[in-house]
């Protein structure tokens, strides 16, 4: 029996996929970390055989080898309408040319022709505006996404590393003018990295947008390299090799987080079960969430990654793994705690609608003149 036998859509799309996706920026060495060709297509088999069909890639990771090993071993085994595939666009690859990178419609188009070639395929399934550029109006974005839909370039749309209000307007566009709608927000979630709770679970819930989360390990400060109890931290990673880069992302060394860690380790060490497991267990049962993306290097670290949905965190577990990550409340989500909420109803109970409520209610009706 394979891992990884259940299927989420993405949003309100009808497009199925894992619950866990392989993550392919560790395809190529070109960036001082990384599997050579033959380990990342040894990890794309495992994965792939054990269930796997999601499988997430970037115009610009490792400079392009990630997409073109990707689409060669995608085609090796015939796979391309069994797959899917999502890829991104808006990092600049051509220093000094300014429309080779951001979100206008040059850029997005240039990139995606690129991307096809390297893919060696007719389209993708799920393309992402990677980062939000600060200055590209949704509606550009928007309306050439839906182009490339329509071209058949493209499948399905996505959003990642976007201000919430961006994915809104973004969304409600899409909505108004009968574009492709987003589906799904690919955003960082992890016990360490939290934030996303304070919009994102609601704006997804509310307007029918998946989550897809990257590095659910925190670049691996979670994988159990890290262990507080032992003292020790073994190998080069991520962490180790982007230290002062500038990339908030990698920036995971703090007292709070050493405090989850330990906590986390706890957890695991009583469960049974490795760090990194657990902690892909908490973040794929988040609310809202409908598919992990992990990232390898080794096939020790795929196997226990992808063994993370087979079992169940008690809840104890998870209250002990929610209190130590909870994260800090910043203006104006102050206002939304229940204390101050209650000041808006004069302190009278006004409670969430029971389930029962939300369902269609129907009447067993008779034809007329039938007893």
């Amino acid at each position: 029996m394979t891992l990884l036998k259940n299927y989420y859509t993405l949003g309100k799309s009808g497009l199925r996929v894992s619950r866990l996706a392989l993550g392919t920026m560790t395809f190529g060495s070109e960036w001082g970390w990384g599997a050579e060709k033959d380990s990342a297509k040894k990890l794309f088999d495992y994965y792939v055989e054990e269930g796997g069909n999601f499988l997430d890639t970037a115009d610009l990771y490792t400079n392009g080898t990630s997409e073109q090993w990707l689409g060669e071993f995608i085609k090796e085994r015939s796979l391309r309408d069994k797959v899917v595939v999502a890829s991104k666009f808006s990092y600049n690859g051509d220093p000094g040319n300014p429309n080779a990178g951001g979100n206008g419609r040059k850029n997005i188009i240039r990139a995606v022709e690129a991307s096809l070639k390297r893919l060696g395929t007719d389209y993708i399934d799920l393309y992402f505006l990677h980062t939000w550029d600060t200055m590209t109006r949704s509606e550009e974005v928007m309306r050439t996404l839906d182009d490339l839909v329509k071209a058949g370039k493209i499948r399905h749309v996505g959003l990642s590393d976007v201000p919430a209000w961006y994915a809104s307007r973004a969304q409600t566009l899409a909505e108004w003018r009968g574009y492709e709608p987003v589906a799904t927000l690919q955003l960082e979630y992890s016990l360490v990295e939290r934030n996303i709770e304070h919009e994102y679970t609601d704006l997804g819930q509310q307007l029918d947008m998946g989550i897809m989360v990257w590095s659910p390990l925190a670049s691996g400060l979670l994988s159990g390299k890290y262990k507080p109890s032992e003292e020790k931290v073994e190998g080069e990673g991520r962490l180790q090799a982007l230290a002062g880069s500038g990339n908030a992302a990698f920036d995971k060394f703090t007292e709070k987080n050493w405090k989850i860690v330990s906590v986390l380790e706890e957890v695991a060490k009583e469960l049974n079960q490795p760090m990194a497991s657990v902690a892909i267990n908490w973040v794929a049962n988040q609310p809202s969430v409908s598919s992990v993306i992990l990232g390898a290097t080794k096939m020790q670290q795929l196997e226990e990654n992808m063994k993370a949905l087979t079992f169940e965190i008690p809840e104890a577990h998870m209250q002990k793994l929610n209190e130590v990550s909870d994260p800090t409340l910043i203006f104006p989500y102050t206002f939304f705690e229940p204390g101050m909420q209650a000041m808006l109803t004069g302190g009278a109970a006004v409670g969430e609608k029971p389930e029962s409520y939300h369902k269609e209610k129907y009447i067993d009706a008779q034809p007329a003149g039938v007893e």
